[in-house]
Formats: structure tokens, sequence, C-alpha cells
């Protein structure tokens, strides 16, 4: 495989459980294109390409099947809207722009190795300028001694002696306002460590290209949504979340992540010890406090820096790690010390479950995530954490595409996380074992569906997001007399619904003797529905949203805190026109990125107005919990309907 050079998160790159569709737009390849190696009597080959480590759960999956997140056209887009005049396209350039070596503001460097991360050796060098923005270039070091990336003393030796032959890659992060002015927000860059030219794909752990900023944001808390549609100039556009502070195409609310010295190797060559660096950490830190929003009133010194947090965005959940592994506000410790349990794990006991799981292969990514409206996401207590149990045991122990780093996965199954988070799944009513065994992904998981309302008449059924699968097995468990399946051995079956009633269909798959558990789904088929789940076009989604309570808080005037998608009309493309046909298309692209093809139930647009994580809030029309074709989930259907279709406009 081509490698590319390399980019790098500024810590650990990722090292997340779940990251899933309410994030609206994260995460990882569906079907059975995690390459998670399986167990050993459950042999699958993986396909070639892009694997589901560093994507997004919900990678935008277009169309003509392409996942655009990982595409060449998303990095351009995201620099033209970062970076519009190319004003730092060479790593020469961008550190101009950034004072490097300008003899003013403050500039540290430091060398170490980042063992669980994606193993390379660093040499970074961090500013604070005067104006308050932050600038990081880091150099990365990799001496292969195998076919995989690993951590080794030979990538720290490396860096400590800028060793060329293994100096791989160039990354850079910048925390500085947009184009335009305005507030300061994160941006990522990537730079070849031969030519300095910025480079828009790149390959972090030889498991193929992925496009930037993705494999960076994807663990800094940003949002992978789709791009806009295509604008007057042929192009597509980065897009707007519309609850930032900055305003700004390209700030995809990804934040700087607290650095941690105590997961990190250091040399005991003189100048290069941890001792020997633990000043400069420490000034890096403070610059990183300063990057986060505050959300209440501080008289501590190092929050001085820090500008008010808005009520709906990120509220610098991070900045308690830092505080508290330096002895709180003040700072009055020289060395960091990472003994930090959030108090809603103490409060519940779950101590052990924090610190063998969340903060080793959780807590990197999940602290920088979530927002003032939605902040269970940022694990920060074990009630947050067990809202989503569900989606951590379906992102672990099947899909296999968490915790979101190859090195930080494999490392996990190493220690006693497993076993504890089986446990606390097993708690919250989940199989986490068979015949005594800990699950883990590489077993067949069949995956038929949603339960749906339709027509009577012929029902399409597939089995294609059934995971690490290759045989198949539907079976009609009840329904009205006359009904009958074709096809029920293969991938895509037919069931014939032509009485109007309900209908439980059973899959089965297996792969090389292993067999799933069987999962059913009911079809109801109604006679009255309307419109035709074939008929559903944008517009009625459209429609549906505005008449809905859903406007009470998706919009520029709604209640506080507001999400990052508004459902009013708007000028989405900056044209001085509302609601024109430009501004449906554009609004079409931003409700795709709240649909996850890969696994339709995890759709925001599903799982949100469902009153999942949604502050309690079930919207009228949205109860899942009742059965298809129910008037009390009418809008549900609607919604599922369309997507099952392909969302077409």
């Amino acid at each position: 495989m081509k490698r590319k050079n390399l980019p790098f998160s500024l810590s650990r790159a990722a090292a997340a459980l779940l990251t899933l569709g309410v994030l609206s737009g994260c995460g990882g390849g569906g079907g059975n294109s995690s390459d998670v190696v399986p167990q050993s009597d459950f042999p699958v080959t993986p396909v070639a390409g892009p694997d589901s480590y560093l994507i997004f759960p919900n990678p935008q999956v277009m169309p003509d099947g392409k996942k655009q997140t990982v595409e060449e056209e998303y990095a351009h887009a995201y620099y033209a809207a970062i970076d519009p005049a190319n004003a730092k396209d060479t790593l020469a350039k961008w550190k101009a722009a950034n004072q490097f070596d300008s003899g003013t503001g403050t500039q540290v460097t430091v060398v170490f190795g980042d063992q669980r991360d994606l193993g390379y050796g660093r040499r970074m060098t961090v500013r604070q300028n005067s104006d308050g923005t932050l600038a990081f270039v880091v150099e990365n070091y990799l001496v292969r001694t195998g076919p995989d990336y690993g951590y080794s003393n030979l990538n720290l030796e490396a860096a400590i002696v800028r060793d060329s032959r293994h100096f791989i890659g160039i990354n850079a992060i910048e925390f500085s306002p947009g184009p335009n002015g305005g507030v300061s927000f994160g941006k990522w860059f990537n730079f070849s460590s031969t030519t300095g030219q910025r480079q828009t794909l790149v390959d972090l752990d030889g498991r193929g290209d992925k496009a930037m900023p993705g494999p960076c944001i994807s663990c800094h808390g940003g949002r992978g949504d789709a791009l806009t549609a295509v604008g007057a100039d042929g192009k597509r556009k980065f897009n707007l979340v519309q609850n930032t502070v900055s305003q700004t195409r390209g700030d995809v609310e990804a934040h700087l992540h607290p650095f941690e010295p105590d997961v990190f190797g250091f040399s005991t060559t003189a100048g290069f010890t941890r001792a020997d660096q633990e000043a400069a950490i420490k000034t890096i830190n403070r610059m990183i406090l300063c990057s986060y929003p505050l959300p209440t009133p501080s008289s501590a010194p190092e929050d001085a820096c820090r500008r008010p947090a808005s009520p709906s965005e990120w509220q610098g959940t991070a900045a308690s790690l830092i505080k508290e592994a330096y002895g709180g506000d003040g700072l009055p410790n020289a060395t960091f010390k990472d003994e930090f349990v959030p108090q809603g794990w103490v409060t519940a006991g779950q101590s052990t479950l924090y610190k063998t799981v969340v903060a080793p292969a959780c807590r990197t990514c999940h602290i920088m995530r979530g927002s003032a409206g939605n902040s269970d996401l940022d694990f920060t207590s074990y009630e947050k954490f067990a809202g989503y149990a569900d989606r951590i045991k379906h992102h672990v122990l099947d899909r296999g595409n968490m915790p979101l780093a190859k090195i930080v996965y494999d490392a996990f199954y190493t220690t006693s996380g497993p076993t504890n988070l089986a446990n606390f799944l097993e708690t919250q009513g989940f199989v986490a074992r068979s015949n005594g065994a800990l699950l883990k992904a590489g077993r067949p998981v069949a995956d038929p569906g949603p339960s749906r309302v339709v027509r009577p008449g012929s029902v399409a059924l597939t089995a294609s997001r059934s995971l690490y699968a290759n045989a198949y097995a539907w079976t009609l468990v009840s329904g009205p007399a006359g009904a009958s399946l074709t096809g029920a051995t293969t991938q895509n079956a037919t069931l014939s619904a032509n009485t109007p009633g309900s209908y439980v269909i059973q899959l089965v798959v297996s792969n090389a003797g292993a067999q799933s558990d069987p999962v059913r789904i009911t079809i109801v088929a109604s006679a009255t529905l309307t419109p035709a789940p074939e008929a559903i076009r944008f517009a009625d989604i459209k429609s549906m949203l505005q008449a809905s309570t859903c406007t009470n808080c998706h919009s520029a005037t709604g209640t506080l805190p507001r999400p990052p998608v508004y459902y009013t009309n708007t000028d989405r493309n900056g044209d001085g026109t509302v609601g024109d046909a430009t501004d449906d298309r554009f609004f079409y692209e931003e409700i795709r990125s709240r649909i996850n093809f890969v696994e339709l139930q995890a759709s925001a647009l599903l799982r949100k107005p469902s009153g999942n994580h949604h502050g309690g809030n079930l919207i009228p029309r949205f109860n899942a919990t009742l059965e298809p074709g129910n008037a009390g989930r009418q809008d549900f259907d609607l919604v599922q309907n369309w997507i099952l279709n392909g969302a077409p406009y």
C-alpha cells in the first residue's frame, strides 16, 4: 500500500468508544468494512481500502456509494474554508503566518514518544502569540520494524536526533480566527516532510488514505458533516455549523487535547527526559487551557485568557483534567499527575470502570465532545456512559470500530478493560459473553434492517448491513395467510405481504461455521399508509420538520442551548435570498448529514426526536416504542421509509 505523509492529533490521536450517528457525522465503515482481526475461530478477510479506524461512524455515504469524509474533495473544501487564499499551503508559509521563531510570544519544544497513539516519535514546537493565538507544529518519526505501525523507543530516538531517514510527516494545528476574523477556533493541517507542501490525503496507520481533517478531528471532538450542495462556483463547500460562536465554515467544533505526559514515552538522554521537559509540558497545558471556553466566571489566573462560553457550545469539559492534574486552581504542582475521576463516577461507585475503560480507551476523544445542549457524549458521569450502553455494545463488541485507533484498540484487549466493560454491559441487560468467553468483534452479527410499515405487496429485505457474514437464513415467523419468503438463503430476500397485517421476520447469518444470534423485526403492511414509501421526497421531510415542535430549538431564535442544525428557512448559500431552491439543496445536505447510511437505526434524524439523548424530549409522532404504523410514530415512519429508499431529494 502506498504510504502518504502522516498527520497527527495533538495528543492521543483517537481512543474513543463511540461517536455514532448522534454526532451527525462521525464514523467508521459499514458492513464488513472494519479491518478488525476476527477471533481465530471466525476468520474473515477484510476488504481493501480505508477501514473503520479514524473514520467517523457516520462517514457520509453518498448516493454513488462513496464515503464523502474520506474523499479528497472533502479536504479541498476544508482548506478552502479555513484558508481560501492558500496563504498557508506550505509549511514555511504556515509557520510565518503563525509567527514561529519571531522572537515574540512564548515558544517551547518537547520531544516524546506517543506510545498510546500511533507509535511515532514526536518533536513538537508550540507557540502562544501576543494576540492569544496558538500554533502547534509536530515532526513525526517512525522506524518501521514490521508491517504494522507500532511504538518503539527507536521512534523516540529518531525524533531526538531528527533522523531524516525516518521523518515521515508534519502536522500542524492552530487556534486562531477564521479568514474573516472573529473568535479563534481549531484548524488542522498536514504537510509533506520532503516538500513542505500541504497534504489532502493522509495514511495514519498503514490502512489507507483518508481525507483531512477527518483522521484528526474524529478524535478532537469535530463534526463530520456532509459538504453542501454544489454552489454557483461549481464546488461544494464545508458545512456551516449553525451554533458555533465563530459562524465560519470550517469550524468543525474540534478542540485541543490536554497534554498527558503520564502516557507518553520519554528518553533517558539528558535534555529529553520527562523531568527535563516537565516545565515545558506545563507551559503547553496552560496554553491549551486558554483555548477552552469558560462556562462560569473564575478568578483563577490560568483562566484569565479564556473567553466566556456561549450557551450552545462545548463547555470546556477537558479543563477539569488539566486542573486536577496540576493540583487545582492556580495549577500549583510542577508535575502532571493524572488521578482524575469525575465526581459523577465517584458518586456512582464506578471509579474502577472509569479508570480501566473510560480513561485509557474513551476519554481522549469523548472529553472533547458534546455541547451545553447535549453533553452526554463527554462521558463525565456514569449515568451518561450507561445511557449509551446500546451503542457501546454495538461499536465495541459487534462492529469493532471503537476504540477508534488501532493501537488503542489492541492495547485495550491486553488489559482488564474488556472484562470490566462486559460486566458493565451485563448489568445494563446486554449479552457480553458466549459460553463464558468475552464477545469480540469478528463474529457474525445479523442486521435485517429496522421494523417498519409498508404498503401491501412485495417487500425487499436486505442483510447487507450484517457484520462478518457470508451466509444468510431468513425465516417468516408469523404473518397473515398467504405470506411467503423468496430468496431465504440469500443476502437479499423478498417478503410477499399482500394482506394487511403484521409479519414477523427472523434473520440468522453465519461465517465459517459460526452463527449469529437470531434477530427479529416486524413488518406492518398497511393499505392506508400515505404517502407510499417510494414516493417520499425531501419536501415531505422539510414540511414535517417545520410543522413539528423541532423548530422550537432548531432555529436562530430557538430555545437555548441551540442545536447545530437549523430547520427553519435561512439564507444557507449566502446569496441574499432566503428559502429559495438553492437554499433547499443546501438544507437537504444538512439533513442528509443526520442520516447514518451505514447503520440506519443510529441516524440522528431518527434517534434524537425519539427521545434518545435529547434532553428527554420525545417529539410528538416520533414514539419509536410503538408498533410501526401507529399514529404515535407516524413521523418516525415517514423519515425511516424515506431513508430506506435512499433519502431522495
